[in-house]
């Protein structure tokens, strides 16, 4: 077992059978009009679920969906997902209004075998993100067992996710979670190599952290989407309109020569698809060479780079991949965020998707399935990555 997990019990090291587990899940599914639009997180939770029926458990569910401010914002209901759920588990999913209450330990009572109970959106409770002890306590004093398996969400010290497991005395993750972290511990530990990077999105400031842990791990980074500019610049390149951290100009300029200093490798684009605005798609055209016309702006990367980075990836054993390339959102612009998560699904290494846009841009590819993991956590796997201490797992661990 890797050490992130040192000292965490798992669901399997529990008996189950005729005991209230307390199952915290990560259902912030995206919704639009009260309809699921990407049902991975509700997939991905799955198998304990399945577990803990099938090991005869009383499973009171949760999860927060969105960042609700009142009860009454209704389109942040958990019904929908209560409802996927019932149709996913063949079993019947109770939704509970009132979470606070003590409607969940009266259903408890008389609940039968084929029946689950899943709180309304725990976000609806003020207690939730203050990490409110006496809400965790009411819960806990219809608990028996405590598992958490809501990996994108153990980065907040929320009531459920943190105040919960502190007053309970069984407490475990589930095999999301367990999986998410050996995932992202071989990316740490003992990676298969040539180890490449593939860091794309809009900002330097958001990956710093990241990259500077990588930096001692890694063979080399590639690097795309807008952060790309940055560097660019920072070589004193032509960007035109393009996004550019101005004030991150001197960590991009430091970063490539402490990169080559470790006899790294960094690949920035060679060429790239630039237009007049983000909207003029009719316009898009290739440029000759790096430089970027004065009156245009970048909104993805050239063939020649897709090129160049396909031909370092083929050749990985192990790949990281966070941010897209490009706009890729927008159809013309996505040649390049699509190409890279190709060569990617083409490889034969360890390819862990870093969660977010990163998740959406690997399905919207259609090569979700070629890869080795997608992470669910989004800003958690980056914060786990970058050396920070999750409160969600932090407070699971036994001391001794």
């Amino acid at each position: 077992m890797a050490n992130g997990l040192k000292g965490i019990k798992t669901v399997r090291d529990f008996e189950l059978d005729g005991k209230v587990v307390f199952l915290r899940l990560d259902l912030n599914v995206p919704m639009e009009n009260g309809k699921i639009t990407d049902e991975n997180r509700i997939t991905a939770s799955l198998p304990t679920i399945k577990y803990c029926m099938e090991k005869g458990a009383k499973l009171v569910m949760a999860s927060h969906l969105g960042r609700p401010k009142t009860k009454d914002d209704k389109e942040f209901s958990l019904e929908p997902v209560a409802k996927r759920l019932q149709e996913l588990l063949s079993a019947e999913v109770i939704l509970v209004e009132e979470p606070d209450s003590d409607a969940p330990r009266a259903l408890l009572q008389s609940l039968k075998k084929n029946q689950l109970i899943l709180l309304e959106n725990v976000r609806f409770e003020e207690g939730e993100t203050k990490d409110s002890v006496e809400f965790a306590q009411k819960i806990a004093n219809y608990s028996d067992i405590y598992i958490n398996d809501a990996f994108g969400a153990s980065h907040r010290a929320h009531a459920t996710i943190h105040a919960l497991p502190s007053v309970m005395k069984d407490k475990g993750i589930g095999f999301l979670i367990e999986k998410e972290i050996n995932m992202l511990d071989s990316l740490l530990q003992n990676p298969k190599r040539p180890y490449l990077a593939v860091m794309g999105g809009a900002k330097v400031s958001d990956k710093i952290a990241v990259i500077e842990r990588l930096m001692d791990v890694v063979d080399g980074f590639i690097i795309g989407g807008a952060m790309a500019y940055t560097f660019q610049k920072a070589q004193g390149l032509p960007v035109g309109k393009s996004l550019v951290e101005n004030e991150k100009l001197k960590y991009a300029k430091e970063m490539i020569e402490r990169i080559e200093a470790r006899n790294k490798t960094i690949l920035l684009p060679v060429d790239h698809l630039v237009t007049k605005s983000i909207s003029d798609t009719a316009n898009a055209h290739v440029t000759k060479d790096v430089a970027i016309p004065e009156d245009e702006l970048a909104v993805d990367i050239g063939p020649k780079t897709l090129q160049n980075y396909s031909t370092a990836l083929r050749e990985a054993g192990t790949i990281f991949w966070n941010g897209p390339m490009g706009v890729f959102e927008t159809p013309a612009f996505a040649k390049g965020t699509f190409g890279v998560a190709k060569a990617i699904a083409e490889s034969d290494a360890v390819k862990i998707v870093g969660g977010g846009d990163s998740a959406a841009a690997a399905e919207a590819s259609g090569y979700a399935d070629k890869m080795t993991h997608i992470s669910t956590g989004g800003g958690a796997s980056l914060e786990y990555l970058q050396g920070d201490k999750l409160p969600g797992l932090e407070i699971l661990r036994s001391k001794r």
